[in-house]
């Protein structure tokens, strides 16, 4: 039987990257400033791993932070760095991603970060994973094709799904690569593009794959 392999994104599909943001952003400048600095925030982030594709993602955060228009507290620029490794994972992931093993699918991780956060990340999931690959060690953040080209080489070919919960950094490169892609939903979001499967978090995501890649 060939191996079927699903890559997932990490952080807002497996782990809450929002509400690990969002916490340090309400410590560090207040309840009311939250919700406008993470929205802020989500605009900045691309732009800074755009014009620094080689820079860890410790540095992508901090210089993030820096950006965000709010002077940061002295001593707090590695704010986010720090608390990354508590930052909460979804209450379904270790469930479904078990699953998905247990119906002989590989799982990999592709994602925009360094190793030691995501090694934390991953040991915060519970779930062992075949493979992994991050940002820092192939100097290219999605939604550009470093993570898949990178996987290709590894695999011999490309992921047989990808699973993910940005339209922008998953979902637009995957649809170019060919690769379907089940979309996790979770902030109620309308589709463009248009991914392969929609779902609002993961608990039906080992049904899904099956039925995108029967066994």
């Amino acid at each position: 039987m060939a191996e079927r392999w699903a890559t997932f994104d990490c952080y807002g599909t497996l782990v809450d990257w929002n509400a690990g943001i969002r916490g340090q952003l309400e410590r560090l400048f207040g309840e009311d400033r939250a919700d406008e600095l993470l929205e802020r925030y989500h605009a900045v982030e691309p732009q800074v791993e755009m014009e620094a594709p080689s820079a860890a993602y410790r540095d992508v955060l901090a210089l993030t932070l820096a950006r965000l228009d709010e002077p940061v507290p002295a001593g707090e620029q590695d704010a986010l760095g720090a608390s990354l490794p508590g930052w909460p994972v979804f209450p379904e992931a270790p469930a479904a991603l078990s699953e998905a093993q247990d119906r002989g699918w590989k799982l990999c991780i592709l994602s925009n970060s360094d190793r030691d956060l995501l090694d934390a990340s991953i040991a915060a999931i519970g779930v062992p994973f075949d493979d992994s690959i991050v940002a820092s060690e192939i100097g290219s953040y999605k939604p550009e094709a470093g993570h898949w080209r990178a996987f290709e080489r590894a695999a011999g070919r490309l992921p047989d799904v990808h699973v993910a919960a940005s339209l922008f950094h998953d979902v637009a490169p995957t649809r170019e690569l060919g690769i379907p892609c089940i979309w996790i939903n979770r902030l109620g979001e309308q589709p463009s593009p248009e991914p392969a499967r929609e779902l609002p978090d993961l608990t039906l995501v080992p049904e899904t794959l099956d039925e995108l890649v029967p066994a």
